[in-house]
């Protein structure tokens, strides 16, 4: 993996414990070479994570719609600051430009990412894998639904499967090397 591209939130969040995991994850990104691809904002986790980023001597490659940008949240320190008409290209063009994609907590704009990328994975539009960064269990509960709609009978056990979820920021980045070289283009039923 050359590139990740890191869902988060716009927000720090309540709990501490996720700015230090967007830090913690830049640092280990950057420690095996691998680049950041995000939503190109300056505030919150997504500011954190690229500053680290940068701070450790990694690239980082935002992706905005101009919207944000003439709001003045857009993070100007990018290796490169991709500008876009709209969420749509925003989600297409961190697609094009990563390998694999790792969610940290954040609301309903990384809902939206992480589920757009794992309907694009499951129509075999691509065959990267992502991985849900589970500071402090704050994904326990979308697992537990997401297992609930698997035994509900909405969602394929291998489609499930795909759902990867790590407790470090190591294992995530462990988990979607492995899942990366195995991963297959195709549709998953």
């Amino acid at each position: 993996m050359r590139r990740v591209a890191v869902y988060c939130g716009s927000a720090n969040g309540a709990n501490s414990a996720f700015a230090d995991a967007a830090r913690d994850l830049a640092r280990e990104m950057v420690g095996r070479g691998i680049d950041l691809v995000y939503g190109g904002g300056r505030l919150g986790l997504m500011g954190i994570v690229a500053d680290e980023v940068l701070a450790a001597g990694g690239e980082v490659f935002g992706v905005i719609p101009r919207t944000l940008v003439d709001h003045e949240v857009a993070h100007l320190g990018c290796t490169e600051l991709h500008t876009v008409g709209n969420m749509h290209e925003r989600k297409a063009k961190m697609t094009e430009l990563c390998d694999a994609f790792v969610a940290l907590p954040g609301g309903i704009g990384t809902l939206d990412e992480l589920f757009e990328a794992w309907t694009w994975n499951a129509l075999g539009y691509h065959a990267k894998p992502f991985c849900l960064l589970n500071v402090n269990g704050f994904w326990d509960g979308l697992a537990g639904f997401m297992d609930h709609v698997s035994a509900s009978g909405f969602l394929s056990q291998a489609r499930r499967l795909q759902l990867l979820k790590a407790e470090s920021p190591q294992a995530a980045l462990d988990l979607l090397d492995e899942a990366a070289k195995s991963a297959a283009q195709g549709v998953t039923w």
